[in-house]
């Protein structure tokens, strides 16, 4: 592999870039790319190094291009060439794909007392840490140090650096039930590892039956933890980040969290 190329690609991903690094692994009959060459696709499409060119090249581009809209992590793409694609001759590749950059990211709707209690907790267990808020006087690296804050209306959030991949883990605790629900509503069809809303169950029904007639997708909100955390009786922020970042560990390292909200409430 190029030094030069990973040399880019180092750097994009420290100014907080990502993309897909494709790598050829294996090559057969009259193909373009040879063994261990490589090429860096971003999310525009652009591209650094080759595979080759050709049809491969542009396979592995729209392959590459296919993960990051979908949030795949790695696989193996293979490609043969045959007359239906022109090439009489044929020829194989088996290029290696993998997405570089991406890291498990805790995204805060509210900045709060829960809000910024979560935001150093999250930070402390090793996620990147994005707070939103559309008060500035909150949201700002003064008062949360240890994450991203962005300040704006929460329609805009996307045009303000706010991008939520399949690494996103996403709560919301915002100043009130309508500001949650908006949070709801903007990540509608979005993807994440977790989704979870802070407050009590009959706050979050009304929440519930209001989106619902609003048009937000019943799926989106049935698949958000409610009320958020593992039901340990929390009562101050410190202790509710606690079960809430409890739970999105559970939910990360894959274990059955169903069973941890039943026996946790059970003591």
């Amino acid at each position: 592999m190029d030094s030069k190329l990973l040399s880019l690609v180092n750097d994009e991903v420290q100014d907080g870039g990502y993309g897909v690094l494709c790598t050829v692994i294996n090559e057969s009959g009259s193909t373009p790319g040879a063994l261990g060459s490589s090429m860096w696709v971003r999310p525009d499409g652009s591209i650094a190094g080759t595979v080759g060119g050709g049809l491969i090249e542009y396979g592995a581009i729209q392959e590459a291009l296919r993960m990051m809209r979908c949030g795949g992590r790695s696989c193996v793409w293979h490609k043969e060439l045959g007359e239906k694609d022109g090439m009489a001759c044929g020829g194989a590749s088996d290029i290696y794909m993998e997405t570089v950059g991406r890291c498990d990211e805790l995204v805060i709707f509210g900045a709060g007392h829960v809000g910024k209690a979560v935001a150093q907790l999250g930070a402390f267990v090793g996620f990147k840490v994005t707070v939103w808020d559309e008060r500035e006087e909150f949201a700002n690296e003064e008062n949360i140090p240890w994450a991203r804050c962005v300040a704006c209306p929460i329609e805009k959030i996307y045009e303000n650096g706010i991008s939520l991949h399949d690494r996103s883990y996403i709560v919301i605790a915002t100043r009130g039930h309508l500001v949650d629900a908006e949070a709801v509503t903007v990540t509608d069809g979005q993807p994440g590892a977790y989704y979870g809303m802070i407050g009590s169950r009959s706050k979050i029904a009304t929440v519930r039956k209001m989106l619902i007639e609003q048009g937000v997708s019943a799926a989106h909100i049935d698949r958000i933890f409610k009320p958020i955390g593992l039901p340990l009786k929390a009562e101050t922020p410190n202790e509710i980040a606690v079960s809430i970042i409890s739970e999105i560990l559970a939910v990360k390292y894959g274990a059955d969290v169903e069973r941890l909200r039943g026996e946790t409430a059970a003591r």
